[in-house]
C-alpha cells in the first residue's frame, strides 16, 4: 500500500485543529474528508470536491456500515417507545419507592447506600449516556438534597457511571459506532475485536471503581472535599455564588397522559435487546464453523464468526417489535401513533447517524491516503513500540478534552492508530483499547462535554463546579490508565 508521504497527515490535521478550533466536529470530519480528495485528485477542486461527495455515498457499499447507521438511528425509536410508554417513568418510581425505605434509616448506612445505588442505576442504564445522567440527576437529586449531600456529587456519579458503562457494555450505539470504524480499517470480525479490547479498556473500569471506592470508603479529594465538609457543616449544597445549571431543553420525553408508568415497559425491550444480541451473532456465524465435537463449543465459535453489525441491527428491531406488540396489547398506543414515534425517533438520531457516516468517510479517505501507513513509518524509527499505547492514550485524550467528544475523537483517531500498531508491531487489541479509553479520560475532564454539561443540568450543579471537583478523580484514573498501557506495553 502506498501513501502521498507528508501530505498523508494534512487532511486529519485540519480536522483536528478545526475541532479544537471550532468545537464544531461535523464541519471539521466534512473539511477533512474535502482535503483528503483533493490531495488524491492532484488538488482539483471540482474532482476533488465530487470525490468527496462519491466517498460519502461509497459509504453505503459497504453492508456493516449501513447496518450500523441504520442501528443508530432505530435505537432512536427505542428510546423514545420506552419514555413515551411510562416504562423510564415506571423504572423510576421503582427506584423512588426503594429509596423511601432508605429515608427511614439513621447513621451513615443510607447515605452510602443511595450513593451506590444513585452509582449502579447510571450504569444499568448503559443504552444512552444522556438517559443514564437525565435519570441519575433528576431521580436522585431530592433526596440526595434531603441527605445533604452536595450536588457536585450527585453531578461526580450521574458523569462518572453513564459514558464508561456505555462503553465497556457495547450492546448500544457506542458498540455499533466503534464496530463500524473497526470494520472500516479492515477487521472482519469487529464484534469479537471491539470485546477483546474491553479488557484492556483500563479508564472507563478505573472510572467506575473510584467512584466505588470513594462512595464506600467516604473519602474525598481536592475539592470534593471541600463540597462535603461545606455540605456537611452548613447544609449548602453548593458554593456561594454558584449558578446551578438548569435547563428546561434537557428532559426526557414526557409519558403518554393517562398512562400508568410501569417499570416493565422500560425493561422488557432493553432485555430483548441485549439477549437477542448473542442470539443473533450465534445464528449469523453457526454456518461459518465448521462441524464441531459438541453443541456448546459449536454455540461458542458460531458467536466468535457471527456478525456484530447484523446483529445489533436485528436485535433492536426485535426489540422495537417486542415493544410495539407490549403497548399494543395494553392499549397505550395505537399503531398510526407507533409509527409516528418510530419516525420522530429516527429523526431526534439523525445527527448521530450522520457524525457515523462522516466518521466512515474519513476512515475511508485516509486509507486511501495511507495516513497510517505514513504516520508509521514515519514514527517507527524514533517512536519505541512499548509507548505506542500510552502514547495514542494521551493523544486521544487531548482531542476529546479540547472537542467535547469522545465519538469525534474515535472517528480521528481510529484510523491512525490502528495502521501505527500494525506497522509498529503493537499489539492491535490494546491500541484500540488506548484509543477508546482516552477518548472518555479526556471527555470526562472537559468543560465541554456533551455528558458533563447534561450531568451539571440534570443535578442542578454549578457546571463548573462540577468539571472542578470531577477533575481529580479523572486524572487518577487517566494518570493510572497511562501507567497501566507503560506497563502492558512492555510486557505483551
Amino acid at each position: 500500500m502506498e501513501h502521498f508521504g507528508y501530505l498523508s497527515v494534512i487532511p486529519s490535521l485540519v480536522a483536528i485543529v478545526l475541532a479544537l478550533r471550532t468545537k464544531q466536529v461535523y464541519i471539521a470530519l466534512v473539511l477533512g474528508i474535502w482535503f483528503s480528495w483533493l490531495i488524491i485528485n492532484d488538488w482539483n477542486i471540482i474532482d476533488g470536491t465530487l470525490a468527496t461527495i462519491e466517498g460519502m455515498v461509497n459509504v453505503f457499499k459497504s453492508e456493516g456500515n449501513t447496518r450500523t447507521i441504520m442501528f443508530s438511528a432505530l435505537v432512536g425509536a427505542l428510546l423514545l417507545f420506552i419514555q413515551y410508554s411510562g416504562g423510564v417513568a415506571g423504572f423510576i418510581q421503582s427506584l423512588q419507592n426503594w429509596m423511601q425505605r432508605l429515608e427511614s434509616k439513621k447513621g451513615g448506612k443510607s447515605r452510602v447506600v443511595v450513593q451506590v445505588l444513585a452509582t449502579v442505576t447510571g450504569l444499568l442504564l448503559f443504552v444512552e449516556t444522556s438517559i443514564s445522567s437525565l435519570t441519575v440527576g433528576t431521580l436522585y437529586r431530592p433526596i440526595f438534597d434531603k441527605m445533604k449531600i452536595p450536588r457536585e456529587k450527585l453531578a461526580y456519579l450521574a458523569d462518572s457511571s453513564s459514558a464508561p458503562s456505555s462503553i465497556l457494555i457495547p450492546f448500544n450505539a457506542w458498540g455499533a459506532f466503534i464496530m463500524g470504524l473497526l470494520l472500516a480499517q479492515g477487521f472482519e470480525n469487529p464484534f469479537a475485536l471491539m470485546i477483546s479490547s474491553i479488557k484492556y479498556n483500563f479508564y472507563p473500569i478505573l472510572a467506575i471503581l473510584i467512584v466505588f471506592l470513594v462512595v464506600l470508603s467516604k473519602k474525598d479529594i481536592g475539592p470534593m472535599a471541600k463540597a462535603e465538609k461545606r455540605t456537611r457543616e452548613t447544609g449548602k449544597l453548593f458554593n456561594e455564588g454558584s449558578k446551578p445549571m438548569i435547563s428546561d431543553e434537557v428532559t426526557a420525553l414526557e409519558p403518554k397522559e393517562g398512562v400508568r408508568p410501569k417499570a416493565f415497559n422500560m425493561v422488557v425491550p432493553l432485555v430483548v435487546m441485549v439477549l437477542m444480541m448473542p442470539v443473533n451473532l450465534a445464528f449469523t456465524g453457526w454456518n461459518a464453523v465448521n462441524q464441531s465435537s459438541g453443541f456448546t463449543d459449536h454455540l461458542f465459535q458460531a458467536i466468535g464468526k457471527g456478525s456484530g453489525s447484523s446483529s445489533v441491527l436485528y436485535a433492536v428491531l426485535t426489540a422495537i417489535l417486542v415493544a410495539m406488540l407490549m403497548y399494543r396489547v395494553q392499549g397505550i398506543m395505537r399503531t398510526k401513533e407507533m409509527v409516528n414515534l418510530v419516525l420522530k425517533g429516527i429523526s431526534e438520531l439523525m445527527p448521530l447517524a450522520l457524525l457515523m457516516l462522516l466518521a466512515f468517510a474519513i476512515g475511508d479517505a485516509c486509507k486511501a491516503l495511507g495516513t497510517g501507513l505514513f504516520v508509521a513509518e514515519w514514527s517507527k524509527d524514533w517512536l519505541s513500540p512499548e509507548f505506542l499505547p500510552a502514547v495514542i492514550f494521551l493523544i486521544s485524550s487531548f482531542i476529546a478534552f479540547s472537542t467535547g467528544t469522545s465519538w469525534g475523537t474515535f472517528a480521528i483517531m481510529m484510523a491512525i492508530a490502528v495502521p501505527m500498531a500494525q506497522i509498529h508491531d503493537t499489539n492491535v487489541v490494546l491500541v484500540i483499547a488506548a484509543t477508546l479509553g482516552g477518548g472518555i479520560f479526556g471527555d470526562h475532564c472537559s468543560p465541554i462535554s456533551d455528558t458533563s454539561i447534561i450531568s451539571s443540568m440534570a443535578s442542578a450543579s454549578d457546571h463548573i463546579d462540577h468539571v472542578n471537583t470531577q477533575l481529580p478523580y479523572a486524572l487518577l484514573g487517566g494518570v493510572l490508565a497511562t501507567i497501566f498501557y507503560i506497563v502492558l506495553g512492555f510486557t505483551i
